[in-house]
This record gives structure tokens, sequence and C-alpha cells, in this order.
């Protein structure tokens, strides 16, 4: 346990606990959800914890391949993303939401401009995978960060000036911004580390570390920020239905 193998050997540890967790989550979730779509959500769940288990051996045997370990990068933060829409699906908020909005003159509209963020976001966290895994220069994470930033100031703006006063599209409204504007300041301080004082560092310093590891597991919670939003922009505005359509109850989550 020197070095780094404490590190590379923790990780695997937690990762075995996680899969346990999701295994457990995804059963009760049969046992007890009676919609179907959450009962698959649950098996889909389960089927993407295996597989990132199985891109994780595969980068430990072929030593890193910049390719496999994007992708086991990757699906690690789309599990996260799964688990946290299970609990938004499965929470008191979904069942006790109020009639949805009808939206208006709104091009595109917030439904969509919301899903195009959540989307964004995804390929920038791709695109910084590439680059830490040496797949690619620095470049094309720079352009998708000012993507990101634009669209989501742009999809937050546009829910607080149109929805402040609903409380299910604000709060993660104003959350996402937090998260955003910490975020730019860790991917600021991890590119000072990384490329500017410690590019010819024989070993990664402890701040390059902190920095790198904090700006990744951030970018995981504005990604699941993203999401959330998008799900509940598509649960409380319509450009369809008049604002008086009432939302059956069967359609609802059930709490948990």
């Amino acid at each position: 346990m020197v070095g780094g193998v404490k590190w590379e050997h923790g990780h695997r540890m937690i990762a075995e606990f996680i899969g346990v967790l999701i295994i457990v989550m995804a059963v009760w979730t049969q046992r007890v959800e009676p919609r179907k779509w959450m009962r698959t959500l649950g098996w889909i769940s389960l089927a993407a914890v295996v597989g990132q288990g199985v891109l994780g051996g595969i980068t430990v045997l072929n030593f890193l391949p910049w390719a496999v370990s994007t992708a086991h990068a990757t699906l690690g933060q789309l599990i996260f993303c799964i688990v946290v829409v299970m609990a938004l699906f499965t929470g008191r908020d979904w069942l006790q939401a109020p009639q949805p909005i009808a939206e208006h003159g709104a091009h595109p509209g917030t439904t969509t401009l919301a899903a195009l963020t959540a989307i964004c976001v995804a390929v920038q966290l791709i695109l910084g995978a590439a680059f830490r895994h040496y797949g690619m220069k620095l470049l094309p994470h720079l352009i998708g960060a000012c993507v990101v930033t634009a669209m989501l100031c742009w999809t937050v703006v546009r829910v607080l000036t149109r929805y402040g006063t609903v409380p299910h599209l604000r709060k993660p409204a104003q959350l996402l911004l937090a998260l955003l504007m910490v975020q730019l300041g860790l991917g600021f301080a991890a590119y000072l580390t990384r490329l500017t004082y410690g590019h010819n560092a024989i070993q990664p310093w402890q701040v390059m570390v902190v920095s790198t590891v904090a700006h990744v597991a951030w970018g995981a919670l504005v990604l699941a920020g993203s999401v959330v939003l998008a799900i509940q922009s598509r649960l409380m505005i319509s450009a369809h239905v008049p604002g008086t359509a009432v939302r059956h109850a069967s359609q609802k989550a059930i709490p948990a």
C-alpha cells in the first residue's frame, strides 16, 4: 500500500460497495415499484454498473488505453445520473408536483433548451475525460467549456425569468448556477496546477491531484443538476396543453 497502490485499491473497494448498493436498489425496485419503466430503469442501472466493472478491468489489463479509460470515466458519471433521477422519480416532490404550465412564445422551448444543455454537459465531460487520459489536446475541452457555460447561463436565465415563482424549477436552476460558478473555478485551478506550474513535475503534486479530482467530481454534480432541471422542465412545462390541465395521480411516482 505505497505510492498510488492504496488509491487504486481504495477505488476498487468503493466501486465494489457501490455495486452492491446498486444491486440492492435494482432488486428492491422490482419488488416495490408498480411502474414498469421504473423497474426497467432499475435493471439499466444494474447493467451499467456491471459494464463499468468490465471497462475498469479492461483499463487495468491493457494499461490505461485512453478510449477505454474515457468510456470508463463517462459511464461512471452516467451511473451517478441514473441513481439521481431514480431518487427524483421516487420522491414526494414528483408525486405532489402541481399541474403543468403552458408555455408560449419561447424559441426554443424551455424543455428543449434544458435537454440540449444536459447533452452539452455530457459531451463536455467526455472531452474532459479524453484530455485527462491523453486522447486529445486541451483545446476541444476549452471550447466545450465555453459552450456549456453559455448554454447553462441561457437555460438558467430562461427558467428564472419565466418561472422564478415555481419552486420545482427555480431551485434546480439556482443550484445549477452555483455549481457552474464553482466548476469554473475548479477548472481554472486544475489548469494552473496541471499545465502551468506542474507540467515538468516528476510526480503529480498533491494540489494537482486534489484540484483535478474535485473538478471531475463537481462535473458529475453539474451533469446531474442539468439532467434534473431538464426532467423538471419536462414535468412542469407544456406547450401542448392548457394551464388548467389536470395531472392524473396514476402517472406520478410513489413516495419511497
